[in-house]
């Protein structure tokens, strides 16, 4: 079957699918991936079964298809047919529940060069990593995620993305209400506390600026009294972004200094108790997200001085939490590469892994037989 005959029977298929004739469909796309020789069109009657088996909960159907939608994207060698097959790959995972298969494909999407498909596609890949780490319940990271794939929405408005956003994040809101009660119940102040930062984040992110403001203050004052401040700098962050989302800039900068303050004091403490490398890091990568926010509040007044002030204090900041590929010495995140990490935690560049050719830690030379992409 060459390319004409299979762009016919690809339509075929899909009035057969839009019409409710779903079984029939699926004859048509099944007859054309057994005799078609064209790639680019197997490769979308491939997304097609993909689509369908999803809409109609076959979702180990859904993942044999989508296991070889990338095979057929590899021999294309087309990064944006890669970006959407593994897209895929990420969202049959997600709804067999294997999250953390999710969140791995997603960040390789993430980490593809840049392709026309990714302004499409970024907003979905974010939506499904935010589904994934909600599964897991790592609330913090979900509502980051769900809040770029709200910006991805908006910024192209597919209204779509928008609203299928906004049911993950009822789900996340009913996750977290249902923590909060059980919270109350075993008098549990920290997660009372996570509890009320993630309904504020949520409030944030719909726009409720009036009703985010009182859940921090809540949070900031369960926080304080349990001697959270890593807690109070995520707080005070959130209580920023609310300031500049009414163009209050003294206000959010005034903020940011205090939860900089915290950081650093905590950052300290951190580094004099010599406690373990990734909580040695909590303090410095808040300060990076602060020193993020505070630049683009300085580049928006036109601050020049202020502005150089905080790209100096966050290339330091960079350096002292040690971001750098340990072969290569290159900063990481500079450029979309992907990364690996060892069991050891060790990060590196994964062509500087590849091309030095060992199975050991070039580090700390442990056994590394089972790597996780970032």
């Amino acid at each position: 079957m060459g390319q004409d005959q299979t762009k016919q029977q690809i339509a075929k298929g899909l009035q057969l699918y839009q019409s409710n004739q779903t079984e029939k469909a699926l004859q048509v796309w099944t007859k054309v991936l057994e005799k078609s020789s064209d790639l680019v069109g197997r490769f979308r009657v491939l997304g097609c079964l993909v689509t369908a088996h999803s809409e109609m909960g076959r979702y180990k159907e859904m993942l044999k298809f989508a296991v070889v939608q990338i095979d057929t994207a590899r021999e294309l060698e087309d990064a944006d047919f890669l970006l959407e097959s593994y897209l895929n790959l990420a969202r049959s995972n997600e709804k067999l529940c294997e999250f953390h298969k999710t969140i791995s494909y997603c960040k390789t999407c993430l980490g593809l060069p840049g392709t026309r498909a990714a302004t499409q596609l970024g907003g979905q890949v974010s939506l499904s990593m935010g589904n994934a780490f909600l599964g897991l319940s790592l609330f913090q990271k979900a509502l980051e995620s769900f809040e770029k794939a709200l910006r991805y929405a908006h910024n192209n408005d597919d209204t779509m993305l928008e609203c299928r956003v906004c049911c993950s994040l009822g789900s996340f809101y009913a996750q977290v209400k249902e923590s909060m009660k059980i919270a109350l119940q075993h008098g549990d102040r920290p997660l009372q506390a996570l509890c009320l930062l993630c309904f504020a984040d949520i409030h944030r992110s719909r726009g409720d600026l009036e009703t985010a403001f009182p859940r921090y203050d809540s949070a900031m004052s369960i926080m304080t009294e349990i001697g959270n401040r890593l807690g109070q700098v995520q707080v005070l962050l959130g209580v920023a972004k609310c300031w500049v989302a009414r163009k209050a800039l003294d206000k959010a900068l005034d903020a940011i200094e205090r939860a900089q303050d915290l950081a650093e004091e905590v950052g300290n403490k951190v580094r004099t108790e010599s406690v373990c490398w990734v909580w040695s890091q909590e303090p410095k990568l808040g300060q990076l997200k602060l020193h993020c926010l505070s630049e683009s509040i300085y580049r928006s007044r036109g601050l020049q001085r202020e502005l150089r002030a905080h790209v100096v204090r966050f290339h330091e900041c960079v350096e002292e939490t040690e971001l750098y590929c340990g072969l290569c010495g290159e900063s990481i995140g500079e450029k979309n590469s992907r990364l690996q990490a060892l069991p050891c935690s060790h990060i590196f560049h994964l062509r500087c892994l590849q091309n030095n050719g060992t199975r050991s830690c070039p580090n700390c030379h442990r056994s590394s037989m089972k790597p996780g992409f970032v």
